[in-house]
Parts: structure tokens; C-alpha cells; sequence
């Protein structure tokens, strides 16, 4: 994804013949990105093409949401963006309470424990269920995956600013 954007969705397949899509929410917003008159871009990953979009309608379903694009009629119009994703541009991020963070934020930071042992940096953020999962990179020839789960047992401190994680490790995390 281009810097200075983020991604809220992913076109995965049209929704019957009236130009609906399935779209793949990856936002926390849904309701707001996903409501009517809203506008978003829709972006080719591979060739960096880019259209601006207006949802008509967005309505849940199953782990998906169902969403009608303004001036797209027909299956023929949207067949085309299927793989495409939904972005928006960081001017229009929805301001977070304090303690809260996006996960373009974490991706890079350190994680040091609360003894002081630097760990690696967060490469990725998994999403398995009750809570979120950050995977850490060695920075040793040959390191390691480490596996943080973001719970408060764990988690003591994120410095955005500084890009820095403190954690606890618990016995046997590790």
C-alpha cells in the first residue's frame, strides 16, 4: 500500500447482477467508511490506478459487507475490481483514544522488555481472535519469530514517537 494511504477494504467478488460487491472490511470503522454518501478510493495494488468512489449502500454479512457503489449498475461495471482495495487517505484517519493505535503505527517499532533486552522489531500484526497478536523479528543473523500477544499482562508501554514497545515477558512466552 502507498504511503499516506490506508486500507479500510478488499473488493473479493461481486454480490449479484446489480453491481454490488463483496468487500473484505479491514477497518475498525465500518460504519463510518462503509456509510452512505461516504467516499473512498478505489485502488489496483499491482498498477497503483486509482477512482474515487461513493457508497450508495453498505449493509453486513457474514464476516463480509455487501456494498453498492454510486454509478456501478450492473455485475458487468464492478466485475473488473474484483482484487482492488479501498482505501483512504490519511487526512482522513478517525482520531483514536488515547492508548489506542493503528497498526501502521506498531509495524517497525522495537520491542524491549521491562529488563532492558531488545527483541526485534514488529513486522506483522495477527488477528487469530480474543486478541491481537504482534510478531517480532530477531535482529540476530538467523532470528527468530517471537510472538507477543497484545493483552495488559504483556503490553506495558507503546511510545509512538520514540517507536518503542516495552513488554513483560511472561513465563514461558518465550
Amino acid at each position: 500500500m502507498e504511503q499516506g494511504w490506508l486500507m479500510v477494504g478488499k473488493v473479493v467478488n461481486t454480490h449479484g447482477i446489480r453491481g454490488e460487491v463483496k468487500v473484505y472490511s479491514q477497518t475498525d470503522f465500518p460504519e463510518e467508511r462503509f456509510a452512505a454518501g461516504n467516499k473512498l478510493t478505489l485502488m489496483n495494488q499491482e498498477t497503483g490506478q486509482k477512482l474515487i468512489v461513493e457508497i450508495m449502500t453498505a449493509r453486513p454479512q457474514k464476516n463480509m459487507f455487501i456494498v453498492k457503489l454510486k454509478g456501478f449498475d450492473n455485475i458487468n461495471d464492478v466485475e473488473k475490481y474484483k482484487g482492488w482495495v479501498l482505501a483512504v487517505t490519511k487526512d482522513d484517519m478517525v482520531e483514536l483514544e488515547e492508548g489506542e493505535y493503528y497498526q501502521y503505527q506498531i509495524i517497525g517499532c522495537r520491542v524491549v522488555t521491562d529488563e532492558g533486552e531488545e527483541l526485534g522489531i514488529i513486522t506483522e500484526i495477527l488477528v487469530p481472535g480474543a486478541n491481537d497478536v504482534w510478531v517480532v523479528q530477531e535482529q540476530k543473523p538467523k532470528g527468530r519469530q517471537i510472538l507477543i500477544p497484545v493483552i495488559d499482562d504483556v503490553l506495558l508501554d507503546v511510545n509512538i514517537e520514540t517507536k518503542t514497545v516495552t513488554v513483560h515477558l511472561m513465563e514461558g512466552l518465550i
